[in-house]
């Protein structure tokens, strides 16, 4: 059976990090993952972490400009000093935090500069991976329906971009929500780019709500990373149908032990 993270970005939404990070320990996860935590201190993060003896795995860079619209920076072609100013202290933060990955966000792109914004990523991401060398850099496609225009969201462009790099402490986050919305066919993409895969996040598709209800059969999904030989961490990327730890039935009903 995989190992759970919790998610703080979607789950306990309504009260403070601090509280959150309490929270997952109480339901019994080992693990949590972070979004944009840069206004809580690093050092508070990592002390209740440790209080609880919780590992601190990924957090997300800095989405840039939000206001004008900017859902990340790595491709985004004339933005690479803010793009580098921003890994700068998400990395430093991590650092302090205790946190083993970051997930590099992409950004939204306009269909004409695709192939700019590819070789801009690239760039940032080679520059990056030597700036964090014991850090994991994760890849997450997201799919256009949620975020229209986002750089990339299947399994394959991530892969390719990867292979480009030549890094080997980048990776791919491989969301099984986003995947099985843009893509389908999940259970032979786990197989085939399993070498690839540095972390692993399910909700329901197509709700994006907890496991037990969609399309996906999140019982058989544990089964299969059992038997790839998947060893990492499952994040619990979901947004709660109503409250959270009601929501935690779905452990029951896939006889999951968090």
């Amino acid at each position: 059976m995989p190992k759970f993270s919790a998610n703080l970005g979607f789950l306990w939404p309504d009260r403070p990090l601090l509280d959150r990070i309490d929270a997952a320990a109480r339901a019994g996860f080992r693990a949590v993952e972070l979004h944009w935590p840069y206004d809580v201190p690093a050092g508070s993060v990592k002390q209740r972490c440790a209080d609880h003896g919780l590992h601190l795995l990924g957090i997300n860079t800095p989405l840039g400009r939000t206001g004008d619209g900017d859902f990340g920076l790595g491709a985004l072609p004339g933005r690479e000093a803010e793009f580098e100013a921003g890994f700068r202290q998400c990395l430093a933060w991590g650092e302090l935090a205790g946190a083993s990955a970051i997930h590099v966000m992409a950004g939204v792109v306009a269909a004409g500069q695709k192939a700019q914004g590819r070789s801009t990523l690239v760039e940032n991401l080679r520059k990056a991976a030597a700036l964090a060398p014991a850090m994991t850099l994760l890849l997450e496609g997201i799919n256009q329906r949620d975020k229209p225009g986002y750089f990339y969201s299947t399994i394959a462009e991530k892969a390719d971009i990867i292979a480009e790099v030549g890094a080997p402490n980048v990776r791919i986050m491989f969301d099984i929500y986003h995947v099985g919305v843009s893509e389908g066919d999940i259970f032979r993409k786990l197989e085939t780019y399993l070498p690839l895969i540095g972390h692993v996040q399910i909700a329901a598709v197509p709700s994006r709500a907890e496991p037990d209800e969609g399309e996906v059969h999140y019982a058989h999904a544990f089964a299969e990373l059992d038997r790839l030989g998947y060893d990492g961490w499952v994040g619990c990327e979901y947004k709660p149908r109503g409250g959270t730890d009601d929501g935690l039935t779905w452990t029951k009903t896939l006889n999951v032990t968090l």
